[in-house]
């Protein structure tokens, strides 16, 4: 598990944004190191809400690899095509960044769906273990929660498998802290779960 430290804040705590680095996104950076090699130095970034997208796009920029379109797929198309053109004439690299949805995404100008068609697709998925576990660790640093390790391994095998999962059972344990008072421990965790799935959880043994 590595981590792409980035300056800027995330979260209501202000922590410092770090983009986590696992088996759901490793492959995208990876890719980023060989932007030489996209087909019309090209790349297409698709993964679901809250997914790193756009602190992806962010960090592409940052350090001088090329230019990003974040939400290409809300873009119009005739301004976005304008903007790949630019890129070519200037032999910039692109990403462009867009939700996942079922079937891709459907470009309907047919000068800028020709040449999307040959960019390199680059796909976040679903989080492993490990990677949950550092997921839940940066969202409660970015709220200056302290979880501990006990926690995120708890919180990290029964939250929803996703991004947008570790970020909405840290954002439920903050409330509920706030709410009762109390530091975020074992009680607390059980019950974020609970009201995020409608199950109750076991406790921890």
């Amino acid at each position: 598990m590595s981590q792409i430290a980035l300056p800027l804040s995330i979260g209501p705590g202000g922590g410092p944004a770090r983009i986590v680095v696992g088996n759901a996104n490793a492959g995208v950076v990876e890719a980023f190191g060989a932007v030489a090699s996209w087909p019309f130095r090209t790349a297409v970034l698709q993964g679901p809400a809250r997914s790193g997208k756009t602190l992806l796009a962010r960090w592409f920029v940052e350090n001088g690899l090329g230019e990003a379109v974040d939400d290409a797929d809300q873009m119009d198309e005739t301004a976005l095509f304008h903007r790949w053109n630019r890129a070519q004439e200037a032999a910039t690299p692109l990403l462009l960044t867009v939700a996942a949805r079922e079937g891709g995404w459907k470009v309907t100008l047919p000068d800028l769906a020709s040449r999307l068609g040959a960019a390199l697709l680059l796909e976040i998925g679903a989080p492993d273990d490990a990677m949950m576990a550092e997921l839940i660790a940066a969202h409660a640093e970015a709220r200056r929660l302290a979880l501990g390790e006990e926690g995120t391994r708890y919180l990290a095998a029964r939250a929803t498998r996703s991004h947008m999962g570790a970020e909405r059972v840290v954002a439920t344990i903050d409330r509920l802290s706030l709410e009762r008072k109390v530091a975020p421990g074992p009680a607390i965790w059980r019950e974020a779960l609970a009201e995020l799935s409608g199950i109750s959880q076991p406790r921890l043994l």
